[in-house]
């Protein structure tokens, strides 16, 4: 069931998938709503300009009709004229023209946006194969077809059928208008039946825009496994990331151990934690974590610091308290500085005397650690889960809960 859900469309189209899509032409588009903004432009530009067209092709019939002597035995001067008349012909229609033109390229920018991609004109021989044709035939998306054309059909003819029928005494009464007259009366009928029918095409056009663009993103809707898969192409195989993670941790892990003898102390829990130290005066504004581990970590610090005399020192908070909040390679927290002067202190001054003798240092014992920072400390928990949950802090200040401490259980 597992590998059935995987292979079901389930996932929207990645960022990535619609890019590609977008690169090989295939993008949302609506024909509905691209006819019907170029019939609405039509009809007001006709609307606009119709006047001034029809009175420069007027002028243009009256002066087509008139021929010089000269121009029927000159070709000449006849070719001269012809050329023209199509000037002014082409100079009409120009306004009516621009207008058309600029409503057909803005209209791919309401869905879709332009697009100027080659791989739609290369050959498919795959559109050649007739089973192919067949299943488009009776697919789903024939079916729309079938009806956006029932229903265009129906529009028009509806819209058509009442705006004529009450007009239909202007139409019977054009007869009696004087020719001028019942042409403009004409002419203004006919653009005001036109504008109405492709006012009805706007409710198709606002029913296929949603309709487009829920089947472009329905058809470009992905697998579980082709998220899987992208995400491999993208960003990496996550095993073979993995891997060099993995091996990423394992040299910092070598650099770290390389530099425990160069430590001046190892501070522990005094079994799951261990923490190295160095601290060079004059070139370190405080000490710094040259290495730290936990557990099995811990105990191969403290072997490599045996084996190359690195003095080790039980201070379990301390131990604790450096662990969490002290990064490898970074300086101590500010916090820490007096605990870890004392323990410097004394390695100095056991240092000082395994060459010199003397009286020999005194072990520190407690040692000035905040109990804010040690992570086993009862106050810390209940800091840390305050801030979680105030009533898990509640059942920790009253004793109810309690996770294990040095009072109540065994800690690391």
């Amino acid at each position: 069931m597992a590998e059935d859900s995987d292979l079901e469309k389930t996932e929207p189209a990645s960022e990535r998938k619609l890019e590609q899509a977008r690169e090989s032409g295939d993008v949302p588009r609506s024909r509905e709503l691209a006819t019907c903004t170029i019939l609405l432009a039509a009809g007001g530009g006709f609307w606009v300009t119709g006047e001034a067209m029809l009175r420069q092709l007027n002028h243009m019939l009256s002066a087509g009709l008139t021929l010089e002597r000269a121009h029927a035995y000159d070709f000449e001067l006849l070719s001269a004229r012809i050329a023209g008349s199509v000037g002014d012909l082409l100079l009409a229609f120009a306004p009516f023209a621009g207008i058309l033109m600029l409503v057909a390229l803005a209209s791919p920018m309401l869905i879709g946006g332009w697009l100027f991609s080659t791989d739609a004109l290369q050959p498919k021989f795959s559109r050649l194969n007739p089973l192919s044709g067949i299943a488009n035939l009776i697919s789903k998306n024939s079916l729309v077809e079938l009806v956006k054309a029932v229903g265009k059909s129906v529009i028009v003819g509806t819209v058509g059928y009442m705006f004529i029928s009450r007009q239909m005494d202007a139409v019977l009464g054009l007869g009696t208008e004087s020719i001028k007259n019942g042409t403009a009366h004409l002419g203004h009928l006919m653009l005001s039946t036109f504008m109405a029918i492709v006012g009805g095409l706007v409710l198709i056009a606002a029913i296929d825009v949603p309709y487009q663009l829920w089947h472009y993103s329905h058809k470009l809707m992905m697998t579980r496994q082709d998220v899987r898969q992208e995400a491999k192409e993208s960003d990496g195989n996550p095993e073979i990331k993995a891997k060099i993670r993995a091996q990423q941790r394992e040299m910092a892990k070598r650099r770290m151990m390389s530099e425990i003898p160069t430590a001046d102390v190892v501070v522990t829990n005094p079994t799951h934690y261990a923490v190295a130290l160095r601290y060079a005066d004059g070139k370190m504004g405080a000490p710094r974590v040259v290495a730290k581990g936990a557990d099995a970590m811990a105990a191969r610090i403290r072997e490599i610091a045996a084996e190359h005399g690195v003095p080790t020192l039980e201070a379990p908070p301390l131990a604790r308290a450096l662990f969490q909040h002290a990064e490898l390679g970074d300086q101590i927290p500010e916090t820490l500085y007096t605990a870890v002067a004392e323990v410097l202190a004394y390695v100095f001054q056991l240092r000082s005397f395994t060459k010199h003798g003397g009286t020999r240092p005194v072990l520190p014992e407690e040692l000035d650690v905040p109990p804010q920072l040690d992570p086993h400390n009862p106050a810390a928990i209940a800091a840390a889960l305050q801030k979680l949950t105030p009533a898990a802090s509640t059942d920790i200040s009253t004793g109810t809960g309690a996770p294990a401490t040095p009072e109540n259980g065994t800690t690391k």
